[in-house]
């Protein structure tokens, strides 16, 4: 379990390597993420750190409760709040800061964000079906075909690959390159594309699969 941090899904670019070859890159805006409460097994049945970020949001906007749980940690109200589990919580405290400076250059992360929503959509777009004929008088060309409801089963069963919403799911990428770190400018590029429009939300944590491949 490694640390989970929030950020903002700024857009696109490319850079060129040591080697001069172009590396497209997504940029991701990572603020210092806050501890503001920190849970253990022992009282809450699991290990793991409950952090702010995101700028601050104004105290207007936020209910009497969560502002009494800010106040409790001397902490400014945060706009996102997220758990992220973790080994050992006691080897952080409430109000302490976590960077970039976790991360490191050429390391893998993975990044989980909210897919742009393509509203209702066919069997063709949302599934890649192949179609009917596109001739005059075939009467099938873009739609589903039968879903099966004959005598036997009599029904059709749930899961069926047919039109409906498209997108706005969560989605992870896993396994994206660390191209460059910048704390001072609170900027990670990761090689690739990652899921959501631009200033989207994301969440970024170091990837699992790749650390198990190395050991």
């Amino acid at each position: 379990m490694s640390l989970k941090f929030a950020g903002r899904k700024r857009g696109m670019t490319k850079i060129f390597d040591e080697n001069g070859q172009a590396v497209v890159c997504t940029v991701l805006q990572v603020e210092p993420s806050v501890v503001t409460q920190i849970k253990s097994k022992e009282k809450d049945g699991y290990s793991a750190l409950q952090m702010g970020t995101i700028d601050q949001v104004k105290k207007k906007n936020v209910s009497k409760q969560v502002l009494g749980h800010f106040a409790a940690c001397k902490v400014e109200p945060k706009k996102v709040l997220f758990e992220s589990r973790v080994e050992n919580a006691s080897s952080y405290e409430v109000g302490q800061a976590v960077s970039l400076d976790y991360f490191e250059e050429s390391s893998f992360v993975d990044v989980t964000g909210t897919s742009k929503g393509r509203g209702y959509q066919g069997v063709m777009r949302r599934y890649n079906f192949r179609g009917g004929p596109g001739s005059h008088g075939s009467g099938f060309h873009r739609h589903s075909g039968s879903t099966g409801m004959r005598t036997t089963p009599g029904r059709t069963f749930p899961g069926k690959k047919m039109a409906g919403h498209m997108g706005h799911e969560k989605v992870t990428v896993g396994g994206l390159k660390v191209v460059k770190v910048d704390p001072s400018k609170n900027v990670l590029l990761v090689k690739g594309a990652v899921p959501g429009h631009r200033n989207g939300f994301v969440f970024i944590s170091k990837s699992i699969k790749k650390a198990a491949k190395k050991k």
